[in-house]
């Protein structure tokens, strides 16, 4: 609609004239706070959420084994995540409706019944990884995960459920800063910023199958299906319109750029450090944090784990919101955060059913987390492909998107985006499921 006001704008403005008794300057300051708050939301957050436990544990692993030497592949899956981020974001802005929502409609029962049972088996997976990453991060600090895990898991619930979608955006948003901890990180470990540089634009590769299988992990851990479900719902709930696409837009790729600059330095943290050490191999994302402290300091340490907890915290709140989302997008039943159980009883009983399973397989001791996260893997590796195809085919449909369709340059190297990716994914399933 012409001249309407983007809702970040109108969000913002409403909060800040919600307190008039405030002096004049801090009004200002704080409208200024609010309007950059408002304009940050579901790309941020969708993009730092697979940033997860087992994502750092990945980073570090490649850093770890590699040293710099992948820095160049973190360059091209950002522009792919971007891309992908941002078609994600203008079709639920433009068409009003969540990706689960559009496959049903457009593609069948059949298709939409797929991916649901797949994103509810994958996600259930990566979010009993993420509290058991809760509990690994504050146990650090000598806390028992059979107390750490359950407040947090009480904590997560109480957002989702008993705040408002603005609410709980806000705080999601600020569960972002703790990833700053890894930049600051990379620097205490002195990395050798020209060996970073030339890293980066200088791709270099080696002769054997774990570089591979490391490389299309990287891949797989940075793009996975339920950030961009979660996003598209987002920002359908957040009730952003065509107005508000430009913004939308921009967030989404701000978010993807932000995250993955994120991973960079984890990498470079633990190339500068455990590669150079000749400790070429961690089995957790806590592993890395206990193994920085001999060699870059108890800070470093700290902040792997602030990073870790914070990383956590997000993914175990936003992967029941996503599962959510889809089932009920799929079966037509009410959604939305902070609706009361007798509203969105589906809605509100899945995520409740997420995170009470979660909580109680992650305080079990020697829980088989690798186990786990191998089959997780595998069905996210088959659930990929189809789910960025979806996207691919349904953001460049004249007829859903009309003028706002992908063309041109920015469909071709989508379309790429999504083969290329999809092909790694599968690679990656054929590999773990041979056991190589």
């Amino acid at each position: 609609m012409p001249g309407r006001v983007p809702a970040a704008f109108r969000r913002a403005r409403s909060a800040a004239s919600a307190r008039p008794h405030l002096p004049a300057r801090l009004r200002s300051r704080r409208s200024r706070v609010l309007v950059f708050l408002g304009l940050l939301g579901p790309g941020l957050i969708a993009a730092n959420a697979g940033n997860d436990a087992g994502g750092i544990a990945t980073y570090s692993e490649v850093g770890a084994r590699y040293g710099y030497t992948l820095l160049w592949a973190m360059v091209l899956i950002t522009v792919s995540l971007a891309l992908v981020q941002r078609a994600a974001a203008r079709m639920g802005t433009v068409t009003g409706k969540g990706l689960a929502e559009l496959i049903r409609e457009r593609y069948g029962i059949r298709w939409s019944a797929f991916a649901t049972l797949s994103v509810l088996v994958a996600n259930l997976g990566i979010c009993i990884s993420d509290f058991i990453g809760v509990g690994a991060a504050l146990g650090l600090a000598g806390i028992p995960a059979q107390v750490t895990v359950p407040i947090a898991a009480l904590g997560i619930w109480l957002i989702i459920v008993r705040g408002s979608y603005r609410s709980a955006e806000r705080v999601f948003v600020w569960m972002t800063i703790p990833f700053f901890a890894y930049p600051v990180a990379a620097i205490l470990a002195k990395p050798d910023w020209g060996q970073v540089g030339h890293a980066l634009v200088v791709p270099q590769l080696h002769a054997d199958p774990t570089f591979l299988l490391l490389f299309v992990a990287m891949a797989g851990t940075t793009i996975t299906p339920y950030m961009q479900l979660y996003l598209q719902s987002a920002v359908v709930e957040r009730g952003s319109t065509e107005a508000d696409l430009p913004a939308e837009t921009r967030e989404a790729v701000g978010g993807a750029l932000f995250a993955d600059v994120v991973a960079a330095f984890i990498i470079i943290a633990t190339g500068a450090t455990l590669y150079v050490a000749g400790v070429h191999s961690i089995g957790s994302a806590a592993d890395a944090a206990k193994a920085l402290e001999p060699l870059a300091g108890q800070y470093a340490e700290l902040l792997f784990g602030v990073g870790l907890l914070g990383a956590s915290l997000l993914a175990a709140a936003i992967l029941p919101i996503a599962t959510s989302y889809v089932v009920a997008e799929s079966l037509g039943f009410e959604k939305g955060i902070g609706r009361r159980t007798e509203e969105a009883p589906v809605f509100v009983g899945l995520i409740t059913a997420m995170i009470v399973v979660s909580t109680v397989v992650a305080v079990i001791p020697g829980v088989p987390v690798i186990s786990l996260l191998v089959g997780v893997q595998v069905v996210n590796g088959v659930l990929l492909p189809i789910n960025l195809g979806f996207i691919w085919r349904l953001a460049r449909s004249e007829e859903l998107m009309g003028e706002h369709r992908n063309r041109g340059p920015v469909d071709w190297v989508t379309a790429a985006t999504v083969a290329t990716t999809s092909t790694l994914s599968l690679i990656l399933v054929a590999v773990t499921v041979l056991g190589l």
